[in-house]
C-alpha cells in the first residue's frame, strides 16, 4: 500500500515549529550556574582588591554559614595565588580567628564595614592556635595564601569589593 505525500509530509510538519523563530523566542532563559569550588562546595564569587591604583582579582570561597565558618580552610593542602575565602559578617565585631589543623600559611586580611582594609595578619603559622584578631570591629575577613598580601602591596586602607 502506497502512502499518499501529504501523510508522509505529516511528521516532517510536527518538527518545524520546534525550530522556528517563535519557539526560541518562546523558551525560558537559561539559568546562570553558580560557580562552587570542588574540594569545599562553597559558592565561588570574584573579589578584587584596590592597592596603589592597581587592582587585584581573586575567585573566594565564601563561607556564609557558621558551618562554613567553623571549617574554613582546615586541612586544606593547596590553594592558588588568585584564590582565597571570605568570611563575611552581618553585624561588625572583633573577630578571632586561629589556624588550628590549617596545614598552609595564610594571610588574614580583615576588612571593615566600609570595604577597607583594617588590618592584615601575613603568614599566619600553620597549626597554631594562638588567636588571631581584628585591630577594630570588622565585617569580613579575606584568607589568602601566606605572603600573597605583601607580594601585592596590599596594605590598610585598601579596598576590598565582592
Amino acid at each position: 500500500m502506497r502512502m499518499p505525500f501529504v501523510a508522509a509530509l505529516l511528521p516532517m510538519a510536527l518538527i518545524l515549529p520546534a525550530c522556528s523563530p517563535q519557539a526560541a523566542e518562546n523558551s525560558p532563559a537559561p539559568v546562570a550556574e553558580i560557580a562552587t569550588h570542588p574540594v569545599s562546595g562553597l559558592e565561588v564569587v570574584p573579589l578584587t582588591v584596590t592597592s596603589g591604583g592597581k587592582t587585584h582579582e581573586f575567585r573566594v570561597e565564601m563561607a556564609r554559614s557558621a558551618q562554613a565558618q567553623a571549617q574554613g580552610l582546615m586541612y586544606r593542602e593547596e590553594m592558588g595565588p588568585d584564590e582565597g575565602m571570605l568570611f563575611p559578617y552581618a553585624q561588625p565585631r572583633i573577630l578571632s580567628f586561629w589556624m588550628k589543623n590549617t596545614p598552609l600559611p595564610l594571610d588574614l586580611i580583615f576588612v571593615g564595614p566600609d570595604g577597607k582594609v583594617i588590618n592584615i595578619i601575613a603568614n599566619a603559622e600553620p597549626f597554631s592556635e594562638k588567636q588571631l584578631l581584628s585591630d577594630a570591629p570588622a565585617s569580613a575577613v579575606l584568607e589568602l595564601i601566606g605572603g600573597r598580601a605583601a607580594e601585592l602591596g596590599i596594605v590598610p586602607g585598601d579596598e576590598v569589593k565582592w
